[in-house]
């Protein structure tokens, strides 16, 4: 609880100076200010120790075993689906979701009915999800391979760029938006344990090298697939 109060505690400084220095106004609801503080202060803290007792160990142990079973196809099966799944169950991805089907039915986009939008916001959703599968499993056959990670990483932004040229503007923030959504509180510490236990087990691969990149990936490919799913939409 102490390391998450010192986190916290930059956040809280800079909200205090600009509301009474700058601002020079009294802080509105303190004591539902302070009490929602330690709400996150409490589940900061049961969050990181969960992170540390859980997550983390069954991660690592899962790639470990993985590795050693010999099968690729099992293991690349497996990154696909934890991928998938953790996007799926994304808080962030279905917040930006539903919010941008609001703004599509609003703009004209898709019809202004329940059941557009619910369908815009699970399409987008499970496009996303996609994607990051995807991008896990890529990134998995880059560790076993050996290939070096700035070439994949160069080549998708290309990718990026390029799409960004014809897609339509109005999916472009959406899809820029999901790409850093998806890399949030479930899908970055399952994924991350996924690497460096997947590069801990493997002959010739250096942990802290090889172990870490899966992210980059899951950032990278849902700004193509989301642009994709918005010309096809369109």
């Amino acid at each position: 609880m102490i390391e998450s109060i010192r986190d916290l505690a930059p956040i809280i400084a800079v909200i205090a100076f600009f509301q009474l220095l700058v601002l020079q106004q009294p802080i509105p609801d303190l004591g539902g200010l302070l009490v929602g503080t330690l709400f996150v202060v409490i589940g900061l803290t049961l969050f990181v120790h969960g992170l540390r007792l859980g997550l983390f160990p069954i991660g690592e142990s899962m790639a470990h075993d993985f590795a050693h079973k010999g099968s690729l196809l099992w293991l690349l099966l497996f990154a696909f689906a934890l991928g998938f799944g953790t996007t799926v169950a994304e808080p962030a991805l279905i917040a930006v979701a539903a919010e941008a089907a609001q703004v599509a039915a609003v703009g004209g986009m898709i019809e202004n009915s329940e059941a557009s939008m619910t369908s815009y916001a699970d399409g987008l959703r499970m496009t996303v999800a996609l994607s990051v599968g995807i991008a896990i499993t890529v990134g998995v056959l880059r560790i076993i391979k050996g290939w070096p990670v700035q070439y994949l990483i160069i080549g998708g932004y290309m990718g990026v760029v390029i799409m960004t040229a014809v897609a339509p503007k109005e999916i472009i923030g959406i899809a820029y938006d999901s790409g850093g959504v998806t890399t949030s509180t479930i899908t970055v510490p399952l994924v991350t344990a996924l690497g460096v236990g997947l590069a801990s087990s493997i002959r010739g691969r250096n942990p802290m090298t090889d172990g870490f990149g899966l992210i980059a990936f899951a950032s990278l490919t849902p700004m193509i697939f989301g642009m994709g799913y918005g010309m096809v939409i369109q």
